[in-house]
């Protein structure tokens, strides 16, 4: 595996300058890490009454540049007036910042005022509405990379880009800048498979089924994942419960080597790195454009060194995507954006009117996969079918497997245990932990919602029940999370429990029944209301 760093904060221009204006103002301070989490903003601290921040006239807010050890970063600037958090002849950093720096506590430092971003004009040029071309968004990519922007910059970014929705030719100028930006991995080889989902559907845990089944039959499949961020479990969250997510570039390149594949939390890699810091802007504001899903999704697949990607694309009445002509408008402009880039993509339209599988949360998820994998009588059928059909899709991609074979070729891998048998060898080689299936250890405290009258089970809502889960605990608490025992179609009795939620803390699991109290996440009715399902296997 190769790597390139583009961009890299410390060889930019910028840094040059910012060492050519070394000079008064850039008196030592010693540098003291604040435990705080900033969530992937840099931020320092000086005291009001550091001679540093008196002479140069810093305000609250202002960009500075920080040295220390020959490395340089930008951070956000705030002042403080309490010692206990900073000295008078100290310079704190944030959690991000600091091991940014990679230095000790105490180690000097320097600080200065920070030149603007050069991509401001830009910027504003978007926020008044109109069309950036490549070179603009490489700047602005660039600058959001570098930690140019304040919180306030990205925000006006991300609403503009929203509200003026880009064109399709501005989602390929932000994908390739996106790219551009960070390191891109060289698997050095033809043919390197991913499978993405854009999200909103809890338990959807098929990366952790498909990805064994296609490394067992040879393809190479490094899967770097994401934890959750508003969802009650991530991949690399539920494969945590099975073995270690957290590896070095070279131990996960060793392991994609001899296993083909690998289940890796993806925030050590430095791909797109512009993504990450745009997300923390998104997440918070709900906003998930079109233009920047695509940018976001794609350019990650190209910097992880993808080839060729199955992309699912869930349509249900609680989904992100909520209708069949949205979910078209949105496959075009990924593969729009694909072709431009020079990545393979099947686009599958898949059913999301309910969860999948039968746990909600990291614990209760890992269960149903390895249920799935062990062919075991109380596995899920539906995440079975599911990852069965999106691994045929990637299959494939393999010249040598004719169209339509697919599935029944991952089918055979999985009946025969040799998924299973892969999976076992991804989570010794990247460090196992404790698990049994059959008795997993889930919260101690829990408590059953009953149903509301006899009847069906019309509608399930996928955004409520992951709120009871994340209520609960998860997915920061594994062990927390909603048990499903009925879906969509059901019939039931009026008192019947149609799901148990597990919470650790009594605080949690009395938010968790307050939710439930308000919305239980199921619509009891007559069979003929069960909404009909748009999918494309």
């Amino acid at each position: 595996m190769d790597t390139a760093d583009k961009d890299a904060p410390s060889g930019s221009p910028a840094a040059a300058a910012g060492g050519a204006r070394a000079g008064a103002a850039d008196s030592r301070l010693a540098l003291r890490r604040v435990a705080i989490d900033t969530y992937r903003e840099n931020v320092a601290y000086l005291h009001r009454e550091c001679p540093v921040y008196r002479a140069e006239g810093f305000q609250a807010l202002s960009k500075v540049e920080v040295r220390a050890n020959g490395q340089r970063i930008l951070a956000t600037l705030n002042v403080v007036d309490d010692a206990s958090i900073v000295g008078n002849c100290e310079l704190g950093l944030s959690e991000d910042a600091f091991a940014l720096l990679g230095v000790a506590n105490g180690h000097p430092a320097s600080v200065s005022q920070a030149e603007p971003a050069p991509s401001i004009p830009a910027l504003h040029r978007k926020i008044a509405g109109e069309r950036l071309d490549r070179e603009d968004f490489r700047a602005i990519v660039r600058d959001i990379a570098e930690h140019r922007y304040s919180k306030i910059e990205l925000t006006a970014f991300v609403v503009a880009s929203n509200q003026g929705e880009l064109d399709r030719e501005e989602v390929y100028f932000l994908t390739d800048a996106m790219v551009a930006s960070g390191r891109r991995l060289d698997w050095r080889e033809r043919l390197v498979v991913d499978k993405h989902c854009i999200g909103g559907i809890p338990g959807n845990r098929t990366s952790m089924l498909v990805v064994p089944i296609v490394a067992a039959h040879g393809m190479l499949c490094p899967k770097t994942s994401s934890r959750a961020i508003t969802s009650p479990a991530g991949t690399a969250d539920t494969m945590e419960v099975l073995a270690q997510v957290e590896l070095s570039e070279a131990a996960l390149a060793a392991i994609v080597r001899e296993h083909r594949g690998c289940l890796a939390w993806g925030g050590t890699a430095r791909l797109s790195p512009a993504d990450d810091v745009l997300i923390s802007v998104e997440r918070p504001l709900s906003i998930d454009s079109p233009g920047q899903m695509v940018a976001s999704i794609l350019s990650k697949k190209i910097a992880a060194g993808s080839t060729h990607l199955v992309l699912d694309i869930p349509v249900g009445a609680s989904a992100k995507v909520r209708s069949m002509p949205e979910a078209q408008r949105l496959r075009k402009l990924f593969e729009f954006v694909a072709r431009r880039i020079d990545l393979a993509l099947d686009v599958v339209i898949t059913d999301g009117r309910q969860p999948v599988g039968n746990g909600i949360g990291p614990v209760l998820e890992a269960r149903d996969v390895m249920r799935v994998l062990e062919n075991h009588p109380e596995a899920p059928n539906d995440l079975r079918q599911k990852s069965l059909r999106l691994a045929g899709r990637m299959l494939e991609f393999d010249p040598d497997v004719r169209g339509g074979d697919g599935f029944a070729i991952a089918r055979d891998i999985l009946d025969s245990g040799r998924a299973l048998a892969r999976m076992n060898a991804l989570i010794q080689a990247q460090g196992a932990r404790s698990f049994d299936p059959d008795h997993p250890t889930l919260g101690r405290l829990s408590f059953e919602v009953g149903a509301a009258a006899d009847g069906v089970v019309t509608a399930i809502d996928n955004q409520q029940l992951a709120r009871i889960a994340r209520l609960a605990g998860a997915p920061k608490v594994a062990c927390a999370g909603v048990d499903l025992f009925h879906k969509l179609g059901a019939a039931v009795q009026r008192g019947a429990p149609l799901y148990r939620v597990y919470a650790d803390y009594p605080a949690d699991l009395e938010f968790a029944r307050q939710a439930c109290a308000q919305a239980s996440g199921y619509t009891i009715g007559g069979a003929d209301e069960v909404p009909h399902v748009f999918v494309e296997f």
